[in-house]
């Protein structure tokens, strides 16, 4: 060692030689040092960075290991290759002679705070590799850590940033943290909404509210898609429309939100529409509608038994033939809800595990409402329009077959009709 620091006096010496009698000075000397060090330095790292990182490249094609991608994806080597220049100058700058103490304990402080930056990037390319690792694990994106990841980043770059402040200003690092607690309500202030962040990242996280790949609905923030990214700061979706809705992490502890992963995760998405039957079309069915009907293998079986019970109770109570409330009969609109049902229960993709029931709702003044409520076997979007879409075309299409009639509000073409039939009466 004090074989290199010979030479390198000698070199520099050499150097200053040759500059004019009147530069051939002790500071010169030192400047000269200095800029010969920082030279040797740069061209050092330069070459040795080159050559590694290509060894390194040709390791990585032989290698073909999802570790060593991710290391070379996040430049752990590259960073990590930044601590030679330093050392290398931490060692050398003691052949730089007539240095002054001050300007020496400044350089190594320099440097010592340079490290400490290096190696806290170095250790966040570290956990970024760790973090894409596991990601590709199967079965865990369900349970995302990038919320975690980032506060450990936080920590490292608070922790590294109190020890290079601590280092440049020659003091203790507890010299430091001793004056944070004075400064906690501004922090608090400042940084209010990255705490409020922080807590609800890991709430969110640990109860399992939220993951990457659900669908959710958030309308107060335009939301309404697929959660892509779960960051300590914010949550990102993306809306059907392609758009990106960006959401403060802390805004899903304040505000409701619909999250549809119930709904995917039991294979099945409900159909909950209702078809409102013009009340002025409802009646009972005549013989021949009921013999017609019965001839549907859908309600053979429903009309068989219940004209059963329906012969057996008139002949039990009715007295007078002649006065229908004595008596009971089949009706359209209770005869078409047992056929909706049925209909439902065969159709091939509807979900049999899942509830189905066609109901009746309240008599309103747009008709009586006949709710058809069942699942589709499918959570995918485009199909499952496609499946009630149909669904919905053959009850509608079916309804004249029970003398039914779909409620309509009363259209221009209507009110022409109208017009026209009051201008024959007049001209008759």
């Amino acid at each position: 060692m004090e074989e290199f620091e010979v030479s390198g006096n000698n070199l520099i010496r050499w150097v200053v030689s040759h500059l004019p009698e009147q530069l051939q000075t002790p500071a010169t000397e030192t400047a000269a040092g200095i800029i010969l060090l920082a030279l040797l330095v740069f061209f050092l790292h330069v070459i040795v960075r080159s050559w590694l990182i290509k060894l390194f490249k040709r390791l990585g094609k032989r290698a073909n290991h999802p570790w060593y991608d991710a290391l070379m994806q996040h430049r752990v080597p590259q960073r990590a290759l930044f601590f030679l220049p330093l050392l290398i100058f931490y060692v050398g700058v003691d052949w730089v002679s007539d240095l002054p103490e001050d300007l020496l304990g400044f350089f190594m402080r320099l440097i010592n705070s340079l490290m400490i930056l290096v190696f806290a990037r170095t250790l966040d390319a570290f956990l970024s590799t760790l973090h894409t690792i596991y990601e590709k694990r199967p079965g865990l994106q369900r349970k995302p850590i990038k919320s975690y990841i980032q506060l450990l980043k936080v920590i490292i770059y608070i922790i590294a940033i109190i020890l290079i402040i601590a280092q440049l200003a020659d003091q203790s690092p507890w010299y430091f943290l001793s004056g944070i607690g004075a400064m906690t309500a501004i922090l608090i202030l400042v940084f209010r909404d990255t705490l409020l962040s922080l807590v609800a990242s890991v709430q969110l996280t640990n109860n399992d509210v939220i993951r990457v790949g659900d669908w959710i609905q958030m309308e107060q923030f335009g939301a309404d898609g697929d959660v892509i990214d779960i960051a300590l700061n914010n949550v990102r979706v993306q809306n059907w429309d392609k758009t990106i809705a960006t959401i403060p992490t802390h805004k899903f502890l304040e505000h409701s939100f619909l999250n549809w992963r119930g709904m995917q995760e039991s294979g099945g998405r409900r159909i909950a529409r209702s078809l409102l039957i013009d009340i002025q079309s409802i009646r009972f069915l005549t013989l021949r509608e009921v013999e017609h009907l019965k001839e549907s293998y859908l309600l053979r079986d429903y009309i068989t038994g219940k004209l059963d019970e329906v012969n057996t109770y008139n002949q039990k109570n009715l007295k007078k033939t002649n006065i229908i409330t004595n008596g009971r009969w089949l009706t359209n609109i209770g005869t078409f809800r047992i056929y909706a049902f049925e209909y439902l229960k065969h159709h091939p993709q509807t979900n049999k595990q899942l509830l189905t029931l066609v109901r009746q709702m309240e008599p309103t003044s747009q008709g009586l409402p006949l709710q058809i409520y069942t699942f589709a076997n499918t959570t995918q979007w485009a199909l499952f329009e496609h499946i009630q879409a149909e669904i919905f075309d053959h009850l509608l299409a079916v309804l004249p077959e029970f003398g039914l009639r779909y409620f309509q509000q009363p259209s221009g073409s209507n009110f022409e009709r109208f017009a026209g039939g009051s201008k024959q009466d007049a001209g008759s």
